[in-house]
């Protein structure tokens, strides 16, 4: 597991004042011993309702079917807009940032509520209402958060399907998800390319006879093909429907999307969050783990493809009355100082994003962030993964100029919102710590046998009880979510993740428990040997897997990526094989370390994990959905090499 002497001592950074720790404990100790009356209190401080609920929860922790604010009724479209028109109607509610940086743009609360009015209008009179699923297959455009709160108003389940999703993958979300609805572009832009959309969703649609309309924002104006009585164009329809649409009455148990995400054999799974509990659960996380303060410009930098882009781009600070900032583009586009110029351009206040972002500008040197201020800063997020030291230290004192916290937050799609991160109200900032759980989350340890781990200790972490945020089903699939997350370990919801307890009580992730090697009976954590490697100054990025080892039973393989400009040679090899033994133990030097110029990695910046543990092991075969990869053909080149060994 992750060894936390290899992190930096902790930080101490001087903030603004804040709720304290005290209160933090208080409220705390008060979600988990009496939490009808907190979570009562807090949905009605956080959300409007247009119908009490009778009952705040009930739970079967052996299925995991849960209900929260039973009886109770609201719309979440209402909640994100309506309820600040009066005293924020010409405020920003979102800033988008186009690919091209001579191009942005600001909308108004008012604007937005105009808008997603008329798109709703435009939906009901095609016939979509309650219940009805809608597929939003957009690049990063306001047009897309209008649709999703479209849905919402109206009662409509929506399911984004990332943009460089292939036409293949996007059929197989339409069909399984039942979509009659599809709202795309002409195409999508990306460092100054345009990439065919709507090219992708005709060859969707050839097997997808059940969708009857398609929606087409007009991002490029290029040349796409038209189906007549299918295809509409976006601004069209909003033009010639009315501004008034009044917003639906909703269930706090009611779908309001379905998510499709895949696990570790690939296949994506539709995850179904509800309307009240999740709502409520990303209002909250995101007022109090990021601390917004009114009229701040908060940036999360993922796509709406994926949860992170949802809760904390779309529901979470238009249900706080924030500014949100979407970008369209890329990190290093047309160089690696766009995002610093974003946040100087747009006074950004906090921003939120992945520690595979900050590793791939780091790497870039220190000149690019030589002509930005970052003045405006004030909270650093970061999420998707366990942050390294080098880049914990790096976003800390290069980028937020040692005086931000750095938010190390831990959740992932299927629980919705935020777990675990630190507190801003926390003087002493562990690098790479998530430290303290959220209000109602009770984490727990468990060893090899399924054994409560108390105190200090390493093991599997699962969460014991329920949360609003909780996901409420695999859609299609009535035993699913059952069988994935709650039998492994009966009566806890099992995360996959590894996780460690020090002796303050703090929490720290150490990776997927399928990347936990097992060497001679040895069990050693991915994130830790990957953290080892990466304290060289010459690595940016570093993943480690294990393969089939018949004397070992496992051998651990590392894929290292070098700085630019750094030679990738028998030193440099040398160097790393010793770095690992010194900071953990000869016992943990891969017995594979493989350079690679670039990681199979998602556009939100994740790493595709289970393609490496198939390239390690020599399986070839079959590699499964490579889709949503940001760069397909880097597989190819990490295959080419692993022949060449």
């Amino acid at each position: 597991m992750l060894d936390i002497s290899a992190y930096p001592a902790a930080h101490k950074v001087s903030l603004a004042a804040v709720p304290s720790d005290a209160d933090y404990q208080r409220l705390y100790r008060q979600s988990i011993d009496d939490p009808h009356t907190f979570w009562s209190e807090q949905a009605q401080a956080a959300l409007n309702w247009s119908r009490p609920w009778k009952q705040i929860n009930a739970f079967d922790s052996a299925t995991g079917h849960t209900l929260w604010f039973m009886g109770a009724q609201l719309n979440v479209s209402h909640n994100c807009i309506d309820r600040h028109l009066d005293l924020r109607g010409e405020h920003t509610a979102i800033i988008w940032e186009s690919d091209d940086p001579e191009e942005s743009l600001r909308i108004s609360y008012r604007q937005l509520h105009r808008y997603v009015c008329r798109l709703a209008n435009a939906l009901k009179a095609r016939g979509i209402g309650k219940g009805d699923r809608v597929c939003i297959y957009l690049p990063m455009v306001p047009e897309a958060l209008y649709a999703m709160l479209a849905c919402s108003r109206i009662g409509a389940v929506h399911t984004v399907v990332f943009n460089e999703s292939s036409a293949e993958a996007l059929r197989d979300r339409l069909l399984d998800a039942d979509c009659h609805t599809l709202i795309t572009a002409d195409e999508s832009v990306a460092a100054g390319k345009h990439h065919p959309l709507k090219l992708q969703a005709d060859q969707a649609l050839l097997e997808c006879p059940a969708v009857k309309t398609v929606l087409v924002v007009e991002r490029t104006g290029g040349r796409i093909d038209w189906v007549a009585g299918r295809d509409y164009w976006f601004h069209e329809v909003l033009r010639l429907a009315p501004e008034d649409c009044p917003a639906e009455p909703m269930n706090a148990e009611d779908p309001l999307f379905i998510l499709y995400t895949s696990g570790s054999t690939g296949k994506p799974k539709g995850v179904v969050h509800s309307t009240g509990g999740y709502l409520l659960q990303t209002a909250m996380t995101f007022k109090t783990v990021f601390d917004y303060h009114e009229d701040e410009v908060f940036w999360c930098t993922a796509d709406i493809g994926w949860i992170t882009g949802q809760s904390y781009i779309v529901y979470g600070p238009l249900a706080n009355g924030a500014t949100t900032l979407i970008y369209e583009g890329i990190p290093d586009y047309p160089n690696a100082e766009r995002y610093w110029q974003i946040v100087d351009r747009h006074q950004v206040n906090i921003l939120y994003t992945a520690p595979t972002i900050l590793r791939s500008l780091m790497r870039e040197g220190p000149r690019f962030l030589q002509e930005s201020a970052r003045t405006s800063l004030r909270i650093l997020g970061s999420v998707g993964e366990p942050i390294d030291p080098e880049a914990w230290e790096w976003y800390f004192n290069a980028v937020g100029l040692q005086r931000c916290p750095i938010i190390d937050t831990w959740w992932q799609t299927e629980t919705g919102a935020i777990m675990l991160s630190p507190s801003v109200s926390s003087q002493q900032l562990k690098p790479g710590c998530a430290m303290q759980p959220f209000y109602g989350v009770q984490p727990v340890l468990l060893d090899d046998d399924g054994e409560e781990i108390h105190g200090p200790g390493a093991g599997a972490l699962v969460i014991k009880g329920s949360w609003p945020s909780q996901l409420r089903a695999l859609h299609g699939d009535t035993e699913g979510m059952t069988t994935r997350y709650f039998q492994p370990h009966p009566g806890y919801y099992f995360t996959g993740d590894g996780a460690r307890r020090d002796a303050d009580g703090d929490w720290w992730l150490t990776g997927r428990i399928d990347d936990v090697i097992t060497l001679s009976s040895q069990r050693l954590g991915a994130a830790e040997i990957e953290s080892a490697l990466l304290l060289h100054p010459n690595i940016a990025e570093a993943a480690v897997v294990g393969y089939p080892d018949p004397d070992k039973g496992q051998g651990i393989y590392a894929f290292v990526t070098p700085m630019n400009g750094v030679s990738a040679d028998e030193d440099l090899h040398q160097e790393l094989l010793t770095l690992v033994s010194t900071q953990i133990g000869r016992f943990a030097r891969p017995a594979w370390l493989q350079f690679a110029p670039a990681l199979p990695k998602t556009r939100s910046g994740k790493i595709m994990r289970r393609l490496l543990r198939k390239i390690a092991s020599n399986d070839l075969g079959s590699l499964g959905d490579i889709s949503t990869l940001a760069d397909p053909e880097v597989v190819q080149a990490l295959i080419e090499a692993r022949l060449n060994t």
